[in-house]
C-alpha cells in the first residue's frame, strides 16, 4: 500500500456506522485543491480540485464523529487503498479510497461555541491510531456501509 499525506477540507457531514461492539468506521470526502498559476508565456493553467473517500476506524472514527464537520481543514496521512465491486446494476466498479494512519484538526474553533462546551475541539488536535489491527483481506476491505 501506498502513503499519502493530504490537507483540505471536508466535504460533507461524515456517515459514522458501528459495527461489533462498540468499534465506529467513519466515511467522509476530503477535496484537495492545486492553486492556478500563469506559466512564463502566458497561458493560465487553473486552480484544479480533487476529491478523496476517507476512511477512518475505531479511535480516529470516534474523534471524527465527534469533532468534524463539512468544511473543517483537516491533515490526514494514510494508506491509499483501490478496491473492486459489481454494484446493484452489474456494472463493475473501482473505487480508491484513503485509510486514514493520523489526523490533524487544523480548522480553528469555532467562535459561536462557548469555550466551556466539552465537544469543543482545541484549534488543532493531532490523532493517532497506533493500536489500529491491519487490515486483512477477510473483511474484503470494505467500510460496513
Amino acid at each position: 500500500m501506498n502513503k499519502v499525506m493530504l490537507i483540505g477540507n471536508v466535504g460533507k457531514e461524515p456517515e459514522v456506522r458501528y459495527y461489533d461492539s462498540d468499534q465506529p468506521c467513519a466515511m467522509f470526502t476530503l477535496a484537495t485543491t492545486e492553486r492556478g498559476y500563469t506559466l512564463a508565456n502566458g497561458t493560465r493553467v487553473p486552480e484544479s480540485t480533487e476529491w478523496h473517500n476517507i476512511i477512518a476506524w475505531r479511535g480516529i472514527a470516534k474523534v471524527v464523529e465527534r469533532y468534524v464537520h463539512k468544511g473543517d481543514k483537516l491533515y490526514i496521512e494514510g494508506k491509499l487503498k483501490t478496491r473492486h465491486y459489481t454494484d446493484k446494476r452489474g456494472i463493475d466498479r473501482t473505487v480508491t479510497e484513503i485509510y486514514v494512519d493520523e489526523m490533524e484538526m487544523l480548522s480553528p474553533r469555532s467562535k459561536s461555541m462557548p469555550e466551556a462546551n466539552s465537544t469543543t475541539a482545541p484549534a488543532t488536535t493531532k490523532v493517532t491510531e497506533k493500536e489500529s489491527e491491519p487490515i486483512t483481506e477477510d473483511n474484503n476491505n470494505e467500510p460496513p456501509f
